[in-house]
C-alpha cells in the first residue's frame, strides 16, 4: 500500500529520514532561536525525536514551548501531550520548592533513564541521579525466551544470557545506578533457575549449583561509563 505522508512503521529507513527531517524542522530553528532570543543559558539535547531542553529563566522556557508548538505545526508535527512538560530542575530546584512549600523536584525520563535531582555522597553537592526506568527492566522478555529455550543445552543458554545481561550493563552501567543493575541480574538469575528446575521432574537443582552457573555465565554489575573526570583523567 502506497502512502503519501510519513515513513513506514518499523522500517530501517524511518529513523534516518526522521532525523533528517527534524534537522531542518527543529535543529536549525533552535540554533537561531538560542542565538537571537535567549538571554540566559540554554541547553539542547536531542536524540532522534526525544528532546530535553534546559533554560535558566522560566519565562524563556514558557515562550520557547509556545513557539515550538507553532513551529511543529508548520511541518505537520505536534508535541506529545503526555511527554511534553515544564519542570523545575537543577541545583536550586529543591531549595526553591522547599521555600514555596512544595515537594521534591519532579523527575523526567530520557533515553531509558529517570533523571533525579540528587546530591553527591562525598561532598553533598548537587548531581543528577540517573536510574534505569522500571519498565526498561525486560524481565518478561527474558522469561518468555527462557521458556522457549528450556530444553536447550545450558552452555548455549548461558552464552545467550551473558549477551543479554552484558548488553544491559554496558548501556546502564553508569555511576549511582548500581541497585538497578544488580536487580536486573538477580531477576535474570531467578528466572533461569525456575526454567532449569521445571525442565526436569526427577532431578533437583540446588542453589549451590545455580550460583556456580550464574557466576560462570552472567557478568557482574559494574560501572562501564564513569564520570568524565575519572574516565579522562591522565597521570604523567
Amino acid at each position: 500500500m502506497q502512502v503519501e505522508e510519513g515513513t513506514p512503521q518499523g522500517s530501517s529507513v524511518s529513523p534516518p529520514l526522521a532525523n533528517l527531517y527534524l534537522h531542518y524542522a527543529f535543529d536549525l530553528w533552535v540554533r537561531v532561536w538560542r542565538r537571537q532570543q535567549a538571554r540566559g543559558d540554554m541547553i539542547v539535547v536531542r536524540f532522534a525525536n526525544d528532546v530535553v531542553l534546559g533554560f535558566q529563566e522560566r519565562s524563556e522556557a514558557e515562550r520557547f514551548l509556545k513557539e515550538l508548538a507553532e513551529r511543529m505545526r508548520k511541518f505537520g508535527l505536534e508535541l506529545h501531550p503526555d511527554k511534553t512538560r515544564l519542570l523545575e530542575f537543577g541545583p536550586f530546584a529543591a531549595e526553591n520548592r522547599r521555600r514555596r512549600g512544595q515537594g521534591k523536584p519532579e523527575t523526567f525520563d530520557f533515553l531509558g533513564f529517570t533523571h533525579i535531582c540528587g546530591k553527591k555522597r562525598s561532598n553533598g553537592r548537587f548531581t543528577v541521579l540517573r536510574q534505569t526506568i522500571r519498565k526498561r527492566l525486560p524481565a518478561k522478555l527474558v522469561k518468555t525466551e527462557l521458556k522457549r529455550r528450556m530444553h536447550h543445552p545450558i552452555p548455549e543458554v548461558g552464552q545467550w544470557l551473558r549477551a543479554v545481561v552484558g548488553g544491559h550493563i554496558r548501556y546502564y552501567g553508569i555511576p549511582m545506578n548500581g541497585p538497578a543493575r544488580f536487580l536486573f541480574g538477580s531477576r535474570v538469575g531467578c528466572l533461569w533457575y525456575r526454567a532449569l528446575a521445571r525442565r526436569s521432574q526427577t532431578g533437583r537443582l540446588t542453589w549451590d549449583r545455580m550460583l556456580r552457573l550464574t557466576d560462570r555465565w552472567l557478568p557482574p554489575a559494574r560501572v562501564c561509563h564513569p564520570y568524565p573526570l575519572r574516565r579522562l583523567g591522565v597521570i604523567t
